[in-house]
């Protein structure tokens, strides 16, 4: 068994189909244009978004949030996940007629319930929408700093990446930095190199979602090295969305060789027909990653993972516990030192 953890997840899209399903009853919504046979059904990255916002206006309430993240947070339980960071949308939640307040309490509420049922650790990262423009995702930046959560660590950006310029978004970056919040960007998905280029330049995320395009780049590849830019890789979306034809052309396992710090990531899970435990799968089968070198990429995640250093050892611990870990500048019993 491995032990699995994931950075890279949109909440709205971590939704089962079962789930949705079960909510369109609730308000006598039409779902079959987008699940049939109990499968989401798209053909191009602009019907996924389109299916993908369907499906989650259908969470009107705290209450179906909480569903939400508690049905999401327990299926990765089953997977052997012990942690979870999630991206969140205020815009969607505006967008639903729900307040703000009220979808990140509801989120909490099913982080708490799942943590409670199972021990799974969780947080939310804030995004704002790239193609919603730069004064949305500032609006989105500013609402998540003045009203704060112990359970929101980051901020990044999800959308449409080939909308906009990365720097049109620095002034959003810059007031969650200055918050303390972990920074993320989506970049080198459906662009180029470039994008990741100028994610690192305008807005110094820590990590890059995605990122695979880098490859495209000998010295970018160097540079996320040199700088242990964490990328938060996602396989099957990639090959999903036609990043990629086939798993032997994804550069993940060409990237780790590199150096680049790499994660394992499921995105939308249900839309891409993947779940965690698949993309750890893949990684084994497509990869050549032995059980020994999956662990070591959950290892990556956590040091990665927007938590406190409390959160991060007790992970650690929980991952390697019978060897010794260094976190930071300090040894902890019960964890494993930093390659």
């Amino acid at each position: 068994m491995v032990l699995k953890a994931e950075l890279h997840c949109h909440i709205e899209g971590a939704t089962s189909p079962r789930l949705v399903e079960r909510k369109a009853i609730k308000y006598g919504a039409d779902v079959s244009a987008f699940i049939q046979d109990g499968k989401f059904i798209w053909h191009d990255f602009t019907s996924f978004l389109h299916a993908f916002d369907q499906a989650s206006m259908l969470f009107r309430t705290a209450e179906d949030y909480a569903d939400l993240a508690e049905d999401y947070l327990l299926s990765l339980s089953r997977q052997d996940a012990i942690y979870s960071e999630f991206f969140i949308s205020t815009d969607h939640a505006i967008s639903a007629g729900l307040d703000p307040r009220a979808y990140i309490d509801g989120l909490a509420e099913g982080m708490r319930r799942a943590k409670a049922a199972t021990g799974i650790e969780s947080r939310m990262i804030a995004t704002g929408l790239r193609h919603k423009g730069p004064e949305a995702v500032t609006a989105a930046a500013q609402y998540i700093v003045a009203n704060p959560h112990p359970l929101i660590t980051g901020f990044g950006m999800a959308g449409d990446e080939r909308m906009h310029h990365p720097g049109d978004f620095a002034a959003a970056f810059h007031i969650a930095r200055n918050a303390g919040l972990g920074i993320t960007v989506h970049a080198g998905e459906l662009a180029g190199w470039e994008s990741v280029a100028d994610a690192l330049d305008t807005l110094k995320p820590a990590r890059i979602g995605h990122g695979v395009r880098a490859i495209e780049n000998a010295d970018l590849v160097k540079r996320l090295a040199e700088d242990q830019i964490v990328l938060e890789c996602c396989p099957g979306s990639n090959i999903s969305l036609g990043v990629y034809p086939d798993f032997p052309s994804h550069p993940f396992a060409a990237l780790a060789e590199a150096g680049v710090p790499i994660t394992l990531n499921a995105d939308d899970p249900p839309y891409f027909h993947t779940d965690l435990a698949r993309e750890y799968e893949i990684a084994a089968t497509y990869f050549g990653y032995d059980d020994g070198k999956l662990t070591e990429v959950t290892a990556t995640a956590l040091r990665a993972a927007f938590v406190d250093e409390d959160t991060r050892t007790a992970l650690l611990v929980r991952l390697y516990p019978d060897k010794t870990v260094r976190v930071s500048d300090e040894v902890f019993a019960g964890s494993v030192s930093s390659s």
